[in-house]
């Protein structure tokens, strides 16, 4: 149900555009393209920055991993694995779709580094936590590769597994989180995850934020709408306070946050969810996680996928803290920011 007392289902089902089928799944009409893997070169792109291939996932659902190298990368040599999870609420779009397809493309190619960006299954078909499990089992992939398990993918051979990031964008970033606590329950050597990046994460709750209430009538991500997609996405009858949602309210992972590697936030005072943001830098840092953060003046929920100069600045601060974290660092209770633009 919406919240607002100013809005219906109805309408924020047309702002998604997205409409129920009679056996309950979503039609999803909103018509942003999704493109193939570009598995070789392309002679009529002298400038392609990666290749990227598709990797079935699992068995039994569409989950899978496309895959991506810097297309020009000498043998030998070994560069971080980025697990990635697109942005989409929980309910749209996909690892192929072009926006993100292209985002994946610039982080291989500029970074450089090898990106595995994750299929999973959305909701309300699969609802919350099928998302978490695809990530895991993306995770685990990795393991398997690490270990050469029924022999190792080419492509891999550029992965350095002993520097894995976790990266995600709004809804990705959520998974991101919680996937990252989720994996502290498994020995995943050789596999070392050391950073967590995460991009104006979508988060809630059912008291209202000061951003969100400034900001209740957001061009991007409104209140109303907000609160139609977590009612999509979270477990059926759960409210905005699980865990999935509001990770400040506690769940079953909150004892195991401060044993979560290195993290990266990034959020901006124009994104109603800005404050969710620092709500989770805070509690990270109250259980000693080292955080890189920051809270740009301005800007807008998923503005790096629109504005080029906000992209080449999201690439340039995500590559720093990848190539500043170090496979034998230690979480040192530090805290940094604010790194504001204007």
């Amino acid at each position: 149900m919406c919240d607002s007392k100013t809005h219906t289902w109805q309408e924020a089902f047309k702002v998604l555009g997205i409409n129920y089928n009679p056996d309950g799944t979503l039609n999803r009409e909103i018509q942003i393209p999704m493109v193939d893997a570009t598995p070789t070169a392309d002679p009529k792109q002298p400038n392609q920055l990666a290749l990227s291939t598709d990797i079935p996932l699992s068995p039994y659902n569409k989950a899978y991993i496309r895959l991506y190298i810097p297309a020009k990368t000498p043998t030998g040599t070994k560069l971080p694995l980025i697990i990635y999870l697109h942005g989409g609420d929980f309910v749209l779009f996909s690892a192929s779709t072009v926006i993100f397809h292209e985002f994946c493309n610039n982080i291989a190619g500029q970074f450089p580094a090898v990106v595995a960006s994750v299929e999973y299954r959305l909701a309300p078909e699969n609802r919350l936590p099928a998302a978490y499990d695809d990530a895991l089992n993306a995770i685990l992939w990795a393991k398997d590769q690490a270990l050469g398990v029924g022999g190792r993918d080419p492509w891999l051979e550029y992965a350095d597994f002993s520097r894995v990031f976790i990266m995600g964008s709004s809804a990705g970033a959520n998974i991101a989180y919680h996937v990252a606590l989720r994996a502290l329950d498994f020995d995943l050597g050789p596999l070392k995850i050391i950073g967590l990046l995460m991009n104006q994460p979508f988060f809630g709750g059912l008291q209202r934020t000061q951003s969100e209430v400034r900001l209740e009538e957001d061009k991007y991500v409104p209140l109303y709408v907000c609160d139609v997609l977590w009612s999509l996405a979270l477990p059926h009858g759960a409210n905005r306070d699980h865990e999935f949602c509001n990770p400040i309210k506690g769940g079953n992972y909150l004892g195991r946050v401060q044993r979560l590697p290195r993290c990266f936030m990034k959020s901006d005072i124009g994104d109603p969810m800005a404050d969710r943001a620092m709500q989770l830098v805070h509690l990270l840092q109250s259980y000693g996680v080292q955080v890189i953060y920051q809270l740009n003046r301005g800007g807008y929920h998923g503005m790096e996928l629109q504005d080029k100069t906000a992209a080449k600045n999201l690439y340039d601060d995500m590559k720093d803290f990848v190539y500043s974290t170090k496979s034998t660092e230690t979480q040192s209770g530090c805290c940094h920011g604010l790194n504001q633009r204007f």
